[in-house]
């Protein structure tokens, strides 16, 4: 059964990215706000990612959640789908005796390629969990209408920002990369659900357990 889990004393989340930078763009301020959650444990599995990039994120997720476990793999940016079978099995061998409360990950419609492939296989690994489909913004423009949210306070969201333009140098060169950007969309996201900023989301199917564990 999958289970609304905000509440559940001990939380363990699975965080799951194409890229290195992917996690911490797409749900950078929730990872933040579940730093301060007792009993919470966070871990990283990035399917791409040369050295200098690797580093990037393994030292970007040390701050946004400290003690995070990240784990960088050696497949190829942009070509990913080329590798489906690896893939999977390298996600059946993450998920295996893993059972994660919740699971951020790309969205299965993303326009790129490689976040795609990763967002649709997700549900078949991790059937038990709440999967958060996170959104990346990019040129494509393929934001998607979301339908979860998880509101954030402004210094969350600045933090967010100011991490990631710490962390990320490869990337600061990049017309797309920057304040303006990041906040703007927490911005808008805040709106929809009537708060300063959120982080949003798409979840394919929830079961909320009202029962109190009786």
């Amino acid at each position: 059964m999958i289970r609304f889990v905000a509440a559940e004393p001990v939380l363990q989340v699975l965080c799951l990215g194409a890229h290195p930078d992917d996690i911490e763009i797409g749900c950078g301020a929730s990872l933040l706000m579940l730093a301060t959650r007792p009993a919470t444990t966070v871990r990283a599995l990035v399917m791409t990612g040369e050295a200098g990039r690797a580093d990037e994120t393994r030292r970007a997720m040390n701050d946004f959640f400290p003690g995070a476990e990240v784990e960088v793999l050696g497949f190829r940016d942009g070509r990913l789908p080329a590798h489906w079978d690896a893939v999977k099995d390298a996600l059946e061998a993450s998920g295996s005796g893993a059972r994660p409360d919740i699971v951020f990950a790309p969205r299965p419609d993303d326009a790129h390629q490689d976040h795609r492939l990763i967002g649709k296989l997700v549900t078949t690994v991790w059937r038990d969990a709440v999967v958060l489909h996170y959104e990346i913004p990019k040129w494509d423009a393929d934001p998607a209408g979301p339908n979860h949210y998880i509101p954030v306070d402004s210094l969350v969201a600045e933090r967010k920002v100011e991490l990631l333009d710490e962390h990320f140098g490869s990337q600061r060169g990049r017309d797309w990369w920057d304040r303006e950007l990041f906040l703007g969309l927490m911005r808008l996201r805040g709106v929809e659900c009537r708060n300063r900023y959120a982080e949003a989301f798409t979840v394919n199917k929830v079961v909320l357990d009202l029962s109190g564990g009786v």
